[in-house]
């Protein structure tokens, strides 16, 4: 039977938890970068079809 202590402390949290989440926020940049590029290859008809306008694209991605 295994037993997780989930009281002890990681000495090295504060750095792997920052590098852990700058990785988090590049690729939610990156994320929104690919669809900001995806959506506006689309023509109008096609925005149309999903229920949006040109003007919507930045909104959504961020």
């Amino acid at each position: 039977m295994a037993v997780l202590d989930t009281t002890r402390t990681a000495s090295h949290a504060g750095l792997f938890g920052g590098l852990f989440k700058l990785f988090g926020t590049v690729a939610a940049w990156n994320d929104a970068r690919m669809t900001r590029k995806a959506l506006s290859q689309l023509s109008d008809r096609e925005l149309d079809d999903i229920g949006l306008i040109r003007g919507d694209i930045d909104r959504i991605t961020f």
